[in-house]
């Protein structure tokens, strides 16, 4: 799982990406000792960056950035993908999304196809777990027509490959609201199209479907995560008042 957070950066580690991210359009690899020089910075700067973008190392920061596969597993079961999934899960996934959450007060969810579900049905959750303005909007003209600067917009895709959510992120980031893309399988090009980006599971979905044949499950279970986090807060606050009274 790798969380990506450009919000997170400081002004000099701002530059270190903008000069990456141009320098690999140019170059065909950048090592480490490379992208030292490239940023006028210590391979030791160069290795926190990474980091705190939200990998491991740098190795695996730039194979994101060229785009190359991380390691993944294909498997024959889905409920074997599943178990897998649960296994290696990262709690701190949703740590990261209620805080998040918390920052705003209208939520819009969003996904195409198959996706759209996943929004609606996260919709109905959050409307009796929070207080918060929630709406599941089906297509790309509905989003635009709510974003502004109080707005989280929650994208979700399977692959991200189906179409791009890029002029929704420019709009968005005209209003001044934010974009985070939750994405089941690796795809560094969503980068480009959000200010975070979650990604779910390194256990991907058989190769020969197409991204509406596959499963939203992986979605549906990190939804139950959270609303699941959100009652027990809920729960906890209301017994807190109860003491008080």
């Amino acid at each position: 799982m790798i969380k990506i957070d450009l919000g997170n950066l400081n002004a000099l580690e701002q530059r270190i990406y903008d000069k990456l991210l141009e320098s690999s359009k140019q170059l065909s690899e950048i090592t480490i000792t490379q992208a030292a020089e490239i940023c006028g910075c210590s391979i030791s700067k160069i290795s926190k960056f990474s980091k705190k973008l939200g990998f491991k190392n740098y190795k695996q920061y730039v194979d994101f950035l060229y785009g190359k596969e991380l390691s993944k597993e294909e498997t024959s079961s889905e409920f074997d993908r599943l178990k897998k999934f649960m296994d290696d899960f990262d709690f701190t996934l949703i740590d990261d999304f209620l805080e998040l959450l918390g920052k705003y007060d209208k939520i819009c969810l969003f996904g195409y196809g198959p996706s759209f579900i996943v929004a609606q049905y996260f919709e109905y959750k959050l409307r009796f777990s929070t207080n918060k303005y929630t709406i599941a909007l089906p297509d790309e003209l509905s989003v635009i027509n709510m974003l502004d600067d109080n707005s989280l917009l929650v994208i979700f895709t399977t692959t991200g490959a189906w179409r791009s959510f890029e002029n929704i992120y420019n709009i968005s980031r005209k209003k001044g609201g934010k974009v985070l893309v939750i994405a089941e399988e690796y795809n560094s090009s969503l980068m480009g199209t959000c200010d975070r980006l979650f990604w779910l599971s390194k256990f991907h979905q058989p190769s020969d479907l197409d991204a509406h044949e596959k499963s939203r499950t992986v979605f549906f279970m990190f939804i139950e995560e959270v609303i699941h986090r959100l009652l027990i807060e809920r729960k906890s606050k209301a017994e807190e008042n109860t003491e008080a009274a």
